[in-house]
């Protein structure tokens, strides 16, 4: 009987067990744990010499399936090693729940066509392609494609896939978000001549088990999904795109906390092949790594097929007529009535879902807040609800103040989607209006009969949220409406800048994508602001390299190390005490700060008392290392939950 470890997909990760043989690294195992059992690997580690061998358990079963390749497993280790997360629930993001199940009908993958997948480029796209071609399977590298909106970015990676098919390799092609998979479905069929595999959160069970076992067998070619495809076990990947690479969605905020983007490059490094980027507003991670040599770059500054960018023009809401109602400006109410006049399409775009962000009593002043969360209560008065966007919880919207009981006394602060529809079907009451958040579209199907109904010009104006701010290509689409440039420059996020540039840039990119002239109209109340001025002059590389000299002063990233630390618990003195703790213990490292801890800026959350303590390195420093020393002697409470976020997005 020989000793092995075995890699569990739980938090106690790596266990113990005697097997008949020595196994290799990578085999799928079933093994005994505690009253139940569990389908593990082998694991590459060596084994427990301390735990006696009359309390070692044999595995059950060796399962026939293929062993996951070295390459996988390196890179699950990684991961776990820089996130500081057990190694045992990176495994579990790459094993389906049902892996030993064997499907009846199991799900067939048509080969690509290659012959259909030529295309008629234009010189700067061609220009791209030759750069990029030499790359595919020539060891690793990273490219960035960098294309203005509606400038054939996809068209130019498809051309990358067809070369990696062309040597019998697998693609993974990861989109942001799953509205945006059918329109990229229908592309990859007209030019490949079959649809590739996908992944995302909407599969039933038996297609991701289908799926994965497709992949990991070589049998599927090319794969679309959400970030967590990128832990899928590829036979033979020989090509990684990540599409909207700036997208903030790539980052993963619960369970184990990852940026999918810089892990796509991590393991392209591992698995020493080509990754591209393509973004028509590239992040300032990846506007940095070019400038240093570290990525490539192609550029595509034309539109395809003469198609021009949409003109822009700022409306300045400082000179709004105090007796002007309404959040729609009188420049932007003319420009759609001439719009619908020449049955043309418009878009009003708002980050901002349901009716009005608070409800405020005029009688006591009180805001209406959540019970579980330090956030007021989002006014949806088409589900005549009250809704916490962070929780879920809602109340029956009512009007009567729950402090002071006074009645018809509660009035509506601000705009949200819901508000700025009723306004426009007020101004425009003949016209075809639809409405587009994610509260009123809940799958992919859903968007795709919304994206048919716009093309068969059954909507005038569309109002939505960022859902429609990427990827879609409406041809009738000419106006772009921007109710409140100003909503994502507050708040003191280190990427708020810098995000809220790329949404209206994507957002304005709708307009006139195809051989009609677009046109843009920015309400803003700081014309002067520097996204909003960039965004007017076009001038990227400037706005750019005023937020490199802001960050670089700072030391901020790209140029430090950051670290969240989030300390939360029910108990509010508790888990303060233990924040404190966790600061007086922490070690004295030059070109390491630890700041806090301070409450974070939504404290109570979902019931829980949260505090937070920054991490801040220089960086070259291993943060990762340095975070695991320090807190692997730290005694925690169970009633306190310890969560560290490298590289944070978000500071909530």
């Amino acid at each position: 009987m020989q000793k092995i470890s075995v890699l569990l997909p739980n938090l106690f990760s790596v266990c113990t067990y005697f097997a008949e043989e020595k196994l290799p690294c990578g085999t799928f195992v079933r093994v005994p744990f505690g009253k139940s059992e569990l389908i593990g690997i082998v694991w590459n580690e060596p084994v427990d010499d301390c735990f006696p061998d009359e309390k070692i358990k044999s595995i059950l079963q060796v399962l026939d399936i293929k062993p996951l390749n070295q390459k996988i497993c390196d890179f699950i280790k990684w991961v776990s090693e820089y996130t500081l997360s057990p190694v045992g629930l990176i495994l579990k993001m790459v094993l389906p729940v049902d892996i030993d199940t064997v499907s009846k009908k199991p799900i067939l993958f048509e080969k690509a066509t290659l012959a259909k997948s030529e295309l008629c480029f234009s010189a700067e796209q061609q220009k791209a392609i030759d750069t990029i071609r030499p790359k595919i399977n020539n060891d690793f590298s990273v490219t960035l494609i960098d294309g203005v909106t509606g400038s054939g970015k996809t068209a130019v990676y498809f051309e990358a896939i067809h070369q990696a098919l062309k040597q019998n390799k697998q693609v993974l092609v990861l989109l942001p978000e799953i509205t945006l998979t059918t329109a990229w479905l229908n592309r990859f069929e007209k030019s490949f001549g079959c649809l590739p595999a996908v992944w995302h959160s909407g599969m039933t069970q038996k297609q991701r088990r289908d799926t994965w076992h497709a992949i990991h067998n070589g049998n599927a070619q090319v794969l679309v999904g959400a970030r967590s495809a990128l832990f899928l076990p590829f036979e033979n990947l020989g090509l990684i795109i990540v599409d909207e690479e700036h997208d903030a969605s790539y980052k993963q905020e619960d369970g184990v906390l990852y940026q999918a983007r810089d892990m796509a490059i991590v393991r392209g490094q591992i698995e020493k092949l080509p990754v591209l980027l393509a973004s028509a507003t590239p992040s300032l991670e990846t506007f940095c790594n070019v400038q240093s040599g570290r990525f490539d770059k192609v550029v595509l500054t034309e539109r395809f097929a003469g198609a021009t960018l949409p003109e822009i023009q700022l409306v300045d809401m400082r000179s709004k007529n105090k007796d002007e109602k309404g959040f729609i400006s009188a420049t932007l109410k003319e420009a759609l009535a001439e719009n619908l006049t020449l049955k043309n399409q418009s878009l009003l775009f708002l980050n901002r879902r349901g009716y009005a962000p608070m409800r405020l009593c005029r009688a006591c002043g009180e805001k209406i807040k959540c019970p579980h969360c330090s956030v007021f209560l989002t006014e949806h008065r088409g589900q005549n609800r009250l809704i916490c966007h962070q929780c879920g919880y809602t109340r029956i919207l009512k009007d009567e103040c729950p402090a002071c009981g006074e009645k018809n006394c509660l009035i509506s602060c601000g705009p949200g989607v819901e508000r700025i529809y009723e306004e426009a079907k007020d101004l425009f009451p003949d016209a075809k209006i639809q409405m587009v958040t994610s509260d009123t579209i809940n799958s992919a199907k859903e968007f795709d009969e919304l994206c048919l109904a716009l093309e068969n010009g059954q909507i005038d104006i569309l109002i939505g949220t960022q859902m429609l701010a990427k990827g879609h290509n409406f041809p009738n689409l000419t106006l772009v409406g921007i109710i409140d440039a100003d909503f994502g420059l507050v708040g003191g996020d280190l990427r708020a800048s810098e995000r809220t540039f790329q949404l209206l840039q994507q957002v304005s990119g709708r307009a006139g994508r195809h051989d009609k002239k677009g046109k843009a109209l920015i309400q803003t109340y700081s014309p002067q602001n520097s996204v909003i001025q960039a965004l007017l002059t076009g001038d990227r590389p400037l706005f750019m390299e005023s937020e490199i000299m802001a960050r670089k002063m700072l030391s901020m990233p790209p140029f430090g190390r950051l670290a969240g630390i989030i300390i939360s618990g029910k108990d509010e003195l508790k888990t303060l005490q233990i924040a404190k703790s966790l600061t007086r213990h922490a070690p004295s490292i030059q070109g390491v700060e630890f700041l806090g801890p301070v409450s974070a800026p939504i404290f109570q959350l979902r019931g829980k008392f949260r505090y937070r303590i920054l991490v801040k390195a220089d960086k070259q420093i291993p943060l990762s290392r340095i975070l695991k020393e320090w807190l692997k002697h730290f005694k925690c409470p169970s009633s306190v939950n310890v969560r560290i976020d490298i590289d944070p997005y978000t500071f909530l």
